[in-house]
């Protein structure tokens, strides 16, 4: 048991509770929004896996570790393109399961517009959109 008196929650269960407090995207919508200017793409997998199957060209590179440090737009070790707290961020991971935690992390960071990519970057890939080797 945890110190709250509640039973432990598994990973799937935390996944839903998460990803029911914001509105997930697909690879066209992210890529959509990212050509109209209205969100910033946040590649956030390690450097193994980028080297491996490539990049989305224009997004963000910040590995997860360092993600609330470069994106909260109070922080000190902020990222230039982290300008504001209305600031749509599209987080991908390679299939979808680590974005929704960090995106639930960046909305209790105040960024109450932050979402994940559904199916990560294999799904953008497997979608036909830009990759860069």
């Amino acid at each position: 048991m945890s110190g709250s008196g509640q039973p432990p929650v598994g990973i799937d269960e935390l996944l839903d509770r998460v990803r029911a407090g914001y509105r997930r995207v697909a690879a066209h919508e992210a890529y959509e929004a990212a050509q109209a200017g209205d969100a910033l793409l946040v590649d956030i997998r390690y450097a193994a896996l980028r080297e491996r199957d490539g990049v989305i060209p224009g997004a963000l590179v910040i590995e997860r570790n360092e993600l609330e440090w470069r994106l909260d737009p109070q922080g000190s070790h902020k990222t230039p393109e982290a300008t504001g707290h209305d600031l749509q961020v599209v987080v991908i991971c390679n299939e979808g399961y680590a974005s929704s935690l960090a995106a639930a992390s960046l909305h209790q960071l105040g960024l109450h517009r932050a979402t994940d990519l559904v199916g990560g970057f294999q799904a953008w890939k497997a979608a036909g959109l830009p990759v860069t080797p």
